[in-house]
């Protein structure tokens, strides 16, 4: 039985369970849209946790393609530490349409939308050189510092690989 409720918390709970990570068999929060302040506070937030943070978009092939890889490597690695984090970058308005199409294509993915029009803002908390390039995957270490970028999509055990030197590193 999934737990559906998650998607009606509060928004502060909805915030604990994204930081906390969800477990397998609950749905993850509603997509929220976020400003470049709002996401380094997420980030931030998550400091202590190895943060594969994916940059995807509802209209980029090989990102709906990778999401399933990347849900099944946190079930498998988030006991060690690793959390999913995705980052919309479709439109801000299109927050509803954004999470319809995750509950209904990916219900333990969880996302934040960017929010603001401006495509760069909020990626650039982590990567200020990012180049648009979707979709996207960075690994953050424990200190929050990026260990590595990951452009264009991966196979489930190159991410694996990747989670696991990252989960490794001190």
């Amino acid at each position: 039985m999934r737990h559906r409720s998650l998607a009606r918390w509060p928004q502060g709970l909805a915030v604990a369970a994204m930081l906390l990570g969800s477990p397998a068999w609950a749905e993850a929060p509603a997509v929220r849209a976020v400003t470049a302040d709002q996401f380094a506070a997420e980030m931030a937030a998550l400091r202590g946790r190895v943060v594969m943070l994916n940059v995807w978009a509802t209209w980029c092939a090989p990102c709906l393609k990778e999401i399933p890889d990347l849900v099944t490597l946190e079930s498998e690695l988030g006991g060690k530490g690793l959390v999913l984090v995705g980052l919309s970058v479709d439109e801000p308005e299109d927050s509803a349409r954004v999470d319809g199409f995750r509950q209904k294509y990916f219900p333990n993915f969880r996302s934040l939308l960017r929010g603001s029009s401006d495509l760069d803002a909020v990626v650039s908390v982590v990567d200020p050189a990012w180049n648009e390039v979707v979709p996207t995957t960075y690994l953050m270490g424990r200190d929050g510092r990026m260990l590595s970028r990951i452009q264009g999509k991966r196979t489930l055990e190159q991410f694996r690989e990747s989670a696991l030197e990252a989960l490794a590193a001190k």
